[in-house]
């Protein structure tokens, strides 16, 4: 992996942030989680999603003291050009319930384009990573999207959102899309989701409600890995609106088409 100066430094900065979360993370499991609840009585936050946010913070500032960091737990902080866009733990049900399947996830994003992507699957020790033009990697390893041609052979991932009526929209999807497609899997972490499109282990994602913080960092990869992100409609992705669509690319029109009447 060659990258410029500027994408290598921000590239160890955000493996180590990641790596070093993690740790904690693992280091937590089995303890008291100290577990409260945030807009819906399914969204929780814990203790760890918490010191992981602060954890990875501190290290980011430490080497990039002038950039913006958007967290899922605290919020915006700078007004840099630059910034970062973590989530301490993508999968914080998953990680309160022990069921393992969760993530930390942190993208930097520099005048409006992101450069560095990287996603730890803290279970597995799984790392996916991308800079923009580099490729994208599982573990330091190239990796790329499946070649899946048409839906009926596309197994496709979806996430349910916190908000009832959004959760009963994507019902009605998965009512549509299921007799079109040869699998559905639903696992929790968007981030990981999105990884697993750009390795080809899965051939599409899509999701109704999430936040910048959710796709940033695994959308890049996927991009990086050959595939397509999108909005649902299929015009060009941005990180305001939080219905995406991800594919490996051969099957995003045919799957733009299924999502459209809904």
């Amino acid at each position: 992996m060659t990258f410029d100066a500027q994408a290598r430094k921000a590239y160890d900065v955000a493996v180590a942030a990641a790596e070093a979360a993690a740790a904690l993370q693992r280091a937590s499991v089995g303890t008291d989680l100290d577990i409260d609840r945030k807009s819906t009585v399914n969204d929780l936050v814990t203790r760890v999603d918490k010191e992981s946010e602060t954890l990875i913070r501190k290290t980011i500032a430490d080497v990039f003291p002038d950039d913006t960091i958007l967290g899922e737990e605290y919020g915006s902080e700078g007004t840099g050009a630059a910034r970062w866009i973590v989530d301490p733990i993508d999968g914080t049900l998953n990680f309160a319930q022990g069921l393992p399947f969760w993530s930390v996830s942190i993208a930097r994003e520099v005048n409006g384009e992101l450069q560095v992507g990287v996603v730890l699957d803290v279970p597995r020790g799984d790392l996916y990573t991308a800079v923009r033009g580099g490729g994208a990697y599982r573990n330091g390893r190239p990796i790329g999207v499946s070649d899946t041609e048409v839906a009926i052979d596309a197994i496709v991932a979806t996430g349910f959102s916190y908000d009832v009526s959004e959760k009963v929209r994507n019902i009605k999807q998965l009512e549509q899309m299921a007799p079109k497609l040869r699998g559905i899997r639903r696992f929790g972490s968007a981030a990981l989701d999105l990884c697993y499109v750009a390795c080809g282990q899965l051939d599409g994602y899509w999701e109704l409600t999430l936040n910048a913080w959710d796709v940033a960092a695994g959308a890049l990869i996927v991009q990086e890995a050959g595939g397509m992100v999108s909005e649902l409609d299929g015009s060009p992705m941005r990180l305001d609106t939080g219905a995406y669509l991800a594919s490996n690319g051969r099957l995003h029109s045919e799957l733009v088409g299924l999502l459209k009447p809904l």
